[in-house]
């Protein structure tokens, strides 16, 4: 019941390169046959189930294990709170827009308490989500819709590029005359799906270096290939501490402060042990101790290490920030 990970901000999982990508491939899937079957597919929900009421008891179930699946926002609100009544239908209304994009739970903050007090709220309206089981704050107070559909942009575009969420297949059913929807058209593979399969069949056999020249095919032909790029990077850092002796490198780091290799291989293990801002900080302060081929290489693989962990995250952004100081 009670939430766990409260921070999108936890340790980087390196494994969601295969989980997130078999995830997508699943909705995706899930959402073609829903084209074919006219959006009667099994798995699909309604309208209506898009915006669920979520108790302490129900928690675990209904966002917890939802939010693998779709992100979830919570609408923390009262009965008595004035902003509430202007913000909840704004959310209910925004719900059914995106449909099945991401789904609203509800929780009424005076039958329960403890989840208002295991989220840190301090007043209502307030409004979190969940992705991967993972939460964030979003914003407190009755806030502008543009705002509002910025941050559900935003919260939607980090759930499916870090993650592979793809939202729900929602089935409308039939019309208000009741008369069946018409069948949608049936959704085509993308052009790349095959080589990314191959990347994850390779990553499901161990095979590292089939995994990185899988994303390095598709980013030939499609460099913006975001779903590449992400798993390029991680599958690179997978390869590059396998079979690394974590005492010895971490050892030599600690040792010979000016050694770039030295420095570098201890990042790629910080970042491994989720210890983000720690390799951020080594390279940053590498970058600023040294000049020339040493300096470039230790800038290299920070800005490697800052596609692994995405640019949307606070802690590239200030890392990003902290590096242009020491450049600059």
């Amino acid at each position: 019941m009670q939430p766990r990970n409260m921070s999108m901000s936890g340790v980087v999982d390196l494994a969601a390169v295969k989980s997130a990508q078999e995830a997508k491939a699943k909705a995706e899937q899930a959402r073609a046959e829903a084209a074919r079957q006219g959006g009667g597919a099994a798995g699909a929900v309604s309208p209506a189930s898009l915006v669920i009421d979520v108790d302490e008891a129900g928690f675990e179930r209904e966002v917890l294990q939802r939010s693998t699946e779709v992100p979830v926002v919570i609408d923390f609100w009262a009965e008595w709170c004035e902003p509430c009544k202007q913000l909840s239908p704004l959310l209910e209304r925004l719900a059914q827009e995106y449909n099945g994009r991401f789904l609203l739970a509800k929780i009424d903050v005076d039958a329960n308490q403890m989840l208002m007090q295991q989220f840190g709220v301090q007043g209502i309206p307030a409004v979190f989500a969940v992705v991967a089981g993972q939460a964030l704050p979003l914003f407190q107070g009755a806030a502008p819709e543009a705002q509002i559909r910025q941050t559900l942009d935003q919260l939607i575009q980090v759930g499916e590029e870090r993650f592979g969420l793809t939202g729900l297949v929602v089935d409308a059913g039939a019309d208000a005359q009741g008369e069946q929807a018409p069948a949608a058209p049936e959704v085509p593979a993308g052009p790349h799906d095959a080589l990314l399969e191959a990347a994850v069949q390779a990553l499901d056999a161990g095979d590292l270096a089939g995994a990185v020249q899988a994303y390095k095919n598709v980013l030939s032909d499609d460099p913006a290939n975001t779903e590449a790029k992400l798993g390029l990077a991680q599958a690179e850092l997978l390869l590059r501490v396998q079979g690394l002796d974590a005492q010895v490198v971490r050892k030599d780091a600690a040792d010979r402060p000016d050694d770039v290799p030295a420095q570098i291989a201890a990042a790629d293990l910080d970042l491994v042990g989720g210890h983000v801002e720690d390799a951020f900080g080594r390279l940053i302060d590498t970058v600023r101790r040294t000049a020339g081929d040493d300096r470039d290489a230790a800038r290299v693989r920070l800005l490697e290490l800052f596609e692994v962990v995405g640019g949307e995250d606070p802690r590239v952004t200030s890392a990003r920030t902290a590096l242009a100081r020491v450049l600059f």
